[in-house]
């Protein structure tokens, strides 16, 4: 299998070979990069969590902190069976590009717990969830990374995960004296709004990423969104809110999947009514829509369709796969989907891939806006939160295409340029 941290390290490599020329010293040029392959740290240990039967079982828990040259680290934690060190690290550096990108003064971060969130029983899954945050508590803060939720973790799970560290927090002023400057709760984005959330968060990640698919369409010309058949594998969060969205703006969706397979739908399909049949406890392949037929997620990759959106778990397209690939274009809603000898052939056919960085950076914009909230004390509506949200995808996606015209690279390539320079940028000036 390929190993995303290797993946991550070589994409860096690639931006670096083109940003080289443009620094005039190029050995603190070189010692930036290097540090970037790597994690500033990973935190990295057994959590136990005692169990319903009253047995403690250990978990293997990470977290990966990548570079804070430009700010807080920042980034989810995942709960999945799957979870490595190699993939948090990933994940983390994926994210520094990410804030970069779209100018959030963040770096980047990510975590996990090597679980099967399934196997747990509610009571479990919560005794786990504060492990992990007290596990955590000694290296995050509001102003020094501040975790949210991503594949299996819910905003009840960060509302647990900030009530421990609230409890942490307390017991230190007790032991210290201190009292604790900041509001604890804006360590962790992505809560529930009753608890200091943000409106609009929960869609944000997919009504981002189609911000950016109305751009690409202006791009490509793709002008009749009636025209613009679209598949989406991964009808998790992000995924619904995107194929949501898309439907709404007029763009068909003919494909949805789950991690048990999907339908197709020449016609267009409704993704509310979709979501409402997978709520009924039926995986999408069983749901009656008219005109559908089954496919696998591997074939949803392989569909004749004008946009292809991964929107599950990473590497889903390989050097095995790529060149089976019809659609004219991908949007990355899920993290690091593409592996680097994937991109290579998709570029030599012409396909269009819009980087993972850019795609689904509407959750962390939107994250950064809970912070901001949490830290002055004044909350915003959902329009007002969305209203932020738009110009802000837009002016990325638009700053992208212009240095992909500009250097004649790969939207990817043209994503990387951007984020990495300004990330070198801070690091040589703090050196």
């Amino acid at each position: 299998m390929s190993n995303p941290h290797q993946n991550a390290v070589a994409q860096l490599e690639q931006v670096a070979a083109l940003l080289r020329p443009e620094y005039s010293d190029a050995a603190r040029f070189d010692a930036a990069i290097e540090q970037l392959k790597e994690p500033d740290r990973v935190i990295e240990g057994m959590i136990s969590v005692v169990m319903d039967d009253g047995s403690t079982k250990e978990f293997q828990a990470y977290r990966s902190q990548h570079n804070n040259a430009r700010g807080p680290y920042k980034g989810g934690i995942r709960f999945h069976p799957d979870v490595t060190k190699d993939e948090v690290k990933a994940l983390s550096t994926w994210m520094t590009w990410k804030c970069s990108v779209t100018d959030i003064p963040y770096g980047g971060g990510k975590g996990g717990v090597v679980v099967n969130p399934t196997e747990l029983s509610p009571a479990e899954l919560q005794r786990l969830s504060r492990a992990y945050a007290r596990f955590i508590a000694p290296h995050v803060g509001p102003w020094v990374d501040i975790p949210a939720p991503d594949v299996n973790t819910t905003p009840e799970i960060m509302a647990w995960m900030v009530d421990e560290y609230e409890q942490v927090a307390r017991e230190w002023s007790q032991q210290t004296g201190m009292t604790f400057q900041e509001n604890p709760r804006a360590t962790f984005t992505g809560k529930p709004v009753v608890f200091g959330g943000s409106q609009g968060r929960g869609e944000a990640t997919g009504l981002g990423g189609v911000y950016v698919l109305q751009e690409l369409a202006k791009a490509l010309a793709l002008h009749d969104p009636s025209e613009v058949t679209v598949a989406v594998q991964g009808f998790g969060n992000v995924g619904y809110w995107f194929a949501y969205h898309a439907h709404q703006l007029g763009y068909r969706v003919v494909a949805v999947s789950d991690s048990r397979g999907g339908i197709y739908v020449p016609e267009g399909l409704d993704p509310a009514a979709v979501l409402a049949c997978k709520k009924s406890g039926k995986p999408i392949s069983e749901c009656d829509v008219p005109g559908s037929t089954i496919v696998s997620n591997s074939d949803l990759l392989e569909l004749d369709v004008a946009i292809l959106v991964p929107s599950a778990l990473e590497n889903v397209i390989t050097k095995e796969n790529a060149s089976k690939i019809k659609a004219k274009a991908i949007i990355e809603m899920a993290n690091g989907p593409v592996i680097p000898e994937a991109d290579s052939i998709l570029e030599e056919r012409g396909i269009v891939s819009i980087p993972d960085v850019l795609a689904n950076a509407g959750g962390v914009t939107t994250s950064y806006f809970e912070w901001v909230q949490n830290l002055q004390g004044y909350y915003w509506t959902r329009d007002e939160v969305l209203a932020k949200l738009q110009p802000l995808m837009t002016s990325s996606f638009q700053t992208m295409w212009q240095m992909k015209e500009k250097q004649n690279v790969s939207p990817r390539m043209a994503t990387y340029l951007s984020a990495v320079k300004k990330v070198i940028d801070v690091m040589l000036l703090r050196s």
